[in-house]
């Protein structure tokens, strides 16, 4: 039997079907606009974000090779990453419901442990490349 899905499920958001410069415009300015909600709004993010004015600078500054610096600037890059996305999350989550549920308190602690996973790939690759060039 095949059943369709009412009318208001199937549609599609209008910007969908915009292309080339409008829609990377558009996808930009719906990026600025999720770094301005998430620094407003997540704690986590603004101290991750002051990590990242202070750690960039520095792994640019340490007598370090390029790929050294990349991976140390990249590793702190991704905790910005996967702080938007668990901060995404739990949005979601706290935008089907308030109520304390097994489901929504798995999803923010899987969120939050790729978080911590993800700070210690910080410690592990920046030792290394400290290590590698005993740069301390």
């Amino acid at each position: 039997m095949n059943q369709t899905l009412p009318q208001e499920q199937t549609l599609e958001s209008p910007y969908k079907g915009k292309t080339g410069i409008v829609r990377l415009w558009n996808a930009f300015g719906y990026s600025l606009a999720g770094f301005r909600a998430a620094y407003k709004h997540e704690d986590a993010f603004r101290q991750e974000v002051l990590l990242a004015a202070i750690l960039i600078p520095l792994a640019l500054w340490l007598p370090v090779g390029y790929l050294g610096k990349a991976l140390m600037i990249g590793s702190v890059l991704l905790v910005i990453i996967v702080e938007l996305v668990n901060s995404a999350i739990e949005a979601t989550v706290d935008r089907i419901s308030l109520e304390n549920h097994d489901l929504a308190k798995r999803a923010k602690d899987i969120g939050s442990s790729a978080v911590l996973v993800s700070l210690i790939n910080v410690l592990v690759v920046w030792g290394l490349a400290l290590w590698e060039y005993r740069a301390f």
